[in-house]
């Protein structure tokens, strides 16, 4: 939060593309299958439009409210240090998005399995802002459906 109030631009777009674990870590994994059979169905352009409006709204709406906490007294100085790995929120965009491009019965295989999962995380409650980012980034993925359905012919396993 400390440096999103410094140099916005710069950090929402340097953070989306940083992977905690490095590039074997699971979300870097799943960030090159899941944005390149989004690629090949929507072009890069509106792939990368999709990653990163997940990672833009995403981060805004988790850490915005902790800055006014903050300011507010309600939350530490420190927590304007917490570091927020940015991959993730665009991962969640994309798996939401392209759920939308599949046949139905996958699109709904995906739809349940990772919503699932990002709701078990939510319960665990472990790490509740960067859960509720997820969830946030995915439902962003998801209302992308729209826009994206609009171009493209189906591949293998892909809605038209």
């Amino acid at each position: 939060m400390a440096h999103l109030a410094d140099r916005p631009v710069f950090v929402l777009l340097a953070s989306a593309l940083w992977i905690a674990g490095g590039i074997t870590s699971p979300y870097a994994i799943v960030f090159l299958l899941v944005l390149t059979a989004l690629e090949r169905r929507i072009g890069g352009l509106r792939t990368a439009g999709v990653f990163l409006l997940g990672h833009v709204v995403a981060t805004l709406v988790t850490e915005v409210p902790v800055g006014l906490s903050v300011l507010a007294g309600h939350l530490p100085g420190s927590s304007l240090h917490r570091l927020d790995y940015g991959i993730s929120f665009g991962v969640a965009a994309s798996v939401g998005a392209l759920a939308g491009l599949l046949t139905p019965w996958l699109r709904w295989t995906v739809l349940a399995g990772f919503g699932w999962m990002l709701v078990e995380d939510l319960v665990a409650f472990a790490d509740p802002m960067t859960n509720w980012g997820h969830l946030l980034a995915f439902v962003v993925g998801v209302a992308t459906w729209p826009l994206l359905r609009r171009r493209g012919s189906a591949g293998p396993g892909l809605a038209t």
